[in-house]
């Protein structure tokens, strides 16, 4: 199928596209921060850049959209019609990318969180409460 835009105006609409301060990423610190936790943001220092770095809970927050990491069984996760073996060697660098950064942080010592575009349309309440009670039993744990 042809694309309905023309080859300048695509390259235009792919160039807006951000990879931080996204809306979900954004809508997620927002309400972390409402919640009284402190954290830094796409922290250089860390594998993969996280999102959200939560130091005193030794936790990172990855949000993940779900057409760029390329969510499995998710209607936002779908491959596009045309240069489609572009797009799949992309998207198996991205998933390479991110378990590599998953694995290197946790053997670092830290918890990794990942939390998907679509989780966050359907239920944000959910998943927020989620984290944060996640994030307050182990600060309770830990003693601190």
């Amino acid at each position: 199928m042809a694309d309905t835009v023309s080859k300048e105006q695509r390259s235009w609409n792919m160039s807006r596209i951000r990879s931080r301060d996204t809306k979900p990423e954004v809508r997620v610190r927002s309400w972390l921060f409402r919640q009284g936790f402190r954290f830094r943001k796409n922290d250089r220092r860390y594998p993969g850049r996280p999102d959200v770095v939560l130091p005193k809970y030794r936790t990172v927050i990855f949000v993940n959209g779900c057409f760029w990491h390329h969510h499995e069984g998710c209607r936002y996760g779908y491959t596009p019609k045309t240069r489609t073996d572009f797009w799949i060697s992309k998207f198996k660098r991205n998933q390479i990318n991110d378990k590599l950064n998953r694995d290197t942080l946790e053997q670092m010592g830290w918890r990794v969180i990942v939390v998907w575009e679509c989780e966050l349309k359907k239920d944000f309440e959910g998943v927020m409460k989620k984290i944060a009670d996640s994030l307050r039993r182990m600060n309770q744990s830990s003693g601190a």
